[in-house]
Order: structure tokens, then C-alpha cells, then sequence
């Protein structure tokens, strides 16, 4: 038997994951700083870094990664932090997480099969750069 998660530690897990979606790096990184594990997934298995990535926030993925957050990694739906950027197209956080050592094949869809799909060229050579 699972006992139900305290109501206060949800509450604070919401408001880390909506300054990740948000962008706010400083108040995000204080509470990784102060002991929040830079790698916490929600329960659709999405981490902060997808969270970050998929709002465009590179600073924040940057800042992630420097404190131990993967820069890859699958969601529940089997969806990575760089198929999510090349999906809205936000070339800033591409360059962080490829910098940090995402791997363009990983997920499905890839972020190799994202960009083929909306016709990247650019990122396409991009990755094979990488």
C-alpha cells in the first residue's frame, strides 16, 4: 500500500516545476542549491530540464545541467528536452543541451526525426556536427 504524498511536498514540487516552465533561474536554482535534486520528474516523467526546454528557457537548461540535471532522458510519452526544443524551434536551448551532451537520436520521436519532419536542414547538420 502506497501511503498518499504529504500535501505540502506537492504543493512546493507544483511551484519547482512552474519556475522551471516559467523560466525564473535564479528562485529555481536556489531550491536545487538548497537540496532539490536537479534531475526531480513529475508523474508524467517529465524533468525539469524538459520542462525548461520545452518553454525555451536556455539559461535555466544551462544551469540545470551545471548542477547535475541530464540534459537527455525520456518522458512517459518517450519524449526528450530536444525533440521538445527542435518541435518549438528554440535554437538557444538546442545549443545548451547539445553543448551538455543530449544525444539527437534519443526518444521517440527523435529530435533527428523532429527535424526531418518540419524540414531542419540546419539542424540536421547541425546534429551530425554533434
Amino acid at each position: 500500500m502506497t501511503e498518499a504524498p504529504d500535501p505540502e511536498v506537492v504543493e512546493l514540487a507544483t511551484k519547482i516545476f512552474d519556475l522551471a516552465r516559467q523560466g525564473q533561474t535564479e528562485a529555481l536554482v536556489a531550491y536545487v542549491d538548497a537540496g532539490v535534486p536537479a534531475g526531480l520528474t513529475n508523474d508524467r516523467g517529465d524533468s525539469l530540464v524538459m520542462l525548461a526546454a520545452y518553454h525555451g528557457h536556455a539559461e535555466a537548461v544551462r544551469e540545470l545541467v551545471a548542477r547535475g540535471a541530464a540534459a537527455g532522458g525520456v518522458n512517459d510519452r518517450g519524449q526528450t528536452p530536444l525533440a521538445g526544443a527542435v518541435f518549438k524551434g528554440f535554437a538557444d536551448v538546442i545549443e545548451a543541451l547539445l553543448h551538455a551532451g543530449a544525444d539527437p537520436a534519443e526518444g521517440t520521436p527523435s529530435a533527428l526525426d523532429t527535424a526531418r519532419m518540419f524540414g531542419r536542414t540546419e539542424l540536421l547538420e547541425l546534429f551530425a556536427a554533434h
